[in-house]
């Protein structure tokens, strides 16, 4: 087995929401499969994640290391310095209905154990047999173990690379149904016709921020707050892919095919084939109109902004990274315009703005 060394978590230097706290003594420790192998179906590694602090904390899994029962991205791949395409699922996620299976916890001085495996989850065959660098993904949103989500802290690592060959077999491989037998959440006419007016709102509400960009420019202040300095280009043209999507082979579903629809998941785009998949919970989310009485932009849950979301993970290749208006406000300018919650957010906060 490659032994990658242990890595130190370091803490970012802003909260993702309400006052920040700093969680010491955390680290990884991750374990791979021989430097060579013959078939993408050996690339199976194991990450120990212990706490080495006095409090036990809890820890979002979605999209890290943590995550090893949904097929998120856990691991940024990469050849010869090339990244890998990524072939899993991208969530969105309500705050406010996360339950305990969306969190690990570790107590104190003690350790977790998640295991992955990775042939499903990456275009290997695009790739072709080579040398790839796995690195984990370990950027956590993360609360003391009695708090409330509201608290949420940013912490950040710095991992080292396992290399692994993989000399033989690079053949596409299928993402494994969670649930063998798919439950159609579906049970009336109405939810179509919900997912149908949640696809025109998405689209107008992505319009409405291409066009409040176009005229207000790269200074506005709600720009930058959410985009930083990034050119405006680069975020009107995923603005305008989705307001301009007429994929006729894009699947808008209200079937659970890969049994996601769990601890606080709205919705999910399976990237392989960009088909969007909606929870039950999407449901009880709102129409645009309520931005003007009844509900807030920090709420996150206008329809359409749920469903803008899951499109630029269609269209735009974004990723999620975190998830919150005003945690949203404090990435980087790379992580902000690859977020796609900073899409949602902001066009919901363009409609509050131009139109109640």
């Amino acid at each position: 087995m490659f032994f990658a060394s242990f890595v130190s978590l370091a803490l970012a230097t802003s909260a993702l929401a309400g006052p920040y706290k700093r969680f010491d003594g955390i680290t990884v420790e991750l374990s791979g499969p021989a430097a060579s192998v013959g078939s993408v179906d050996d690339l199976k590694f194991t990450a120990s994640v212990k706490n080495t602090g006095s409090e036990a904390v809890k820890i979002l899994k979605y999209g890290t290391i943590l995550d090893e029962k949904l097929p998120t991205r856990s691991f940024t791949v990469t050849k010869d310095g090339a990244a890998v395409p990524f072939t899993g699922i991208k969530l969105s996620v309500s705050l406010n209905d996360l339950d305990d299976s969306a969190f690990t916890t570790i107590p104190a001085g003690e350790a977790v154990t998640v295991n992955h495996e990775v042939a499903s989850l990456f275009d290997f065959a695009s790739a072709g047999p080579g040398k790839f660098s796995f690195e984990p993904i370990t950027n956590f949103q993360v609360v003391g173990a009695e708090e409330s989500t509201e608290k949420f802290s940013k912490v950040q690592a710095t991992t080292a690379k396992v290399e692994v060959e993989v000399t033989g077999d690079v053949s596409k491989r299928e993402l494994p149904h969670l649930n063998k037998r798919a439950v159609d959440i579906c049970t009336t006419s109405t939810r179509k016709s919900f997912i149908d007016s949640s696809y025109s709102e998405g689209k107008s509400l992505a319009s409405g921020a291409s066009s409040y960009i176009s005229s207000h420019g790269a200074s506005d202040t709600l720009y930058r707050a959410y985009f930083g300095a990034t050119a405006t280009s680069r975020v009107t043209s995923i603005f305008n892919a989705v307001a301009s999507e007429n994929s006729g082979s894009r699947t808008l579903s209200c079937v659970d095919s890969l049994g996601a629809c769990s601890g606080g998941v709205i919705a999910y785009t399976v990237i392989s084939t960009t088909n969007i998949y909606f929870c039950s919970i999407f449901f009880n989310e709102v129409a645009s109109t309520n931005l003007c009485s009844g509900t807030t932009v920090a709420s996150r849950n206008v329809r359409g902004g749920t469903t803008l979301h899951e499109l630029t993970h269609a269209v735009g290749g974004t990723d999620d990274i975190q998830y919150g208006c005003a945690a949203d406000q404090a990435l980087s300018d790379a992580n902000s315009v690859a977020n796609a919650d900073n899409f949602n957010c902001f066009s919901t906060q363009v409609y509050a703005n131009t139109r109640c």
